[in-house]
């Protein structure tokens, strides 16, 4: 259920059960293992600047340039060292809160599940 309505009708997922899409990573992200990402848009604003969903990845080590983003993480385990800044021990039930153009390397432990909401 992807729309980009901003009226669109209220819903509920189950994020546990949720089906996800590939979402291939690019090769030059990936330090360590064969991590692999899933994912699904939920909700995007008509301007594209809002965007709500679920994603996952599974055992490895990646690196990213964040997006303004608040997620929650509902499985799996994960440290994610912010160049420059707090290294950030992840779990079921957290909140984490990444600033747009934070360098990061993710080094995911057990396959993580999050819900996010990203700002572009």
């Amino acid at each position: 259920m992807t729309t980009n309505d901003q009226a669109a009708a209220s819903f509920a997922v189950h994020i546990p059960d949720a089906e996800l899409e590939p979402e291939p990573l690019d090769p030059a992200q990936i330090v360590s293992g064969e991590p692999v990402v899933t994912g699904k848009v939920l909700w995007e604003s008509a301007d594209g600047k809002q965007v709500r969903g679920i994603w996952q990845i599974t055992p490895g080590v990646v690196t990213d340039t964040e997006a303004n983003e608040l997620f929650v993480v509902v499985s799996g385990r994960a440290t994610v060292a912010v160049e420059g800044g707090a290294t950030l021990e992840i779990g079921p039930g957290d909140a984490c809160v990444l600033r747009e153009g934070d360098r990061t390397t993710w080094t995911v432990h057990e396959t993580l599940r999050k819900a996010y909401h990203i700002s572009l």
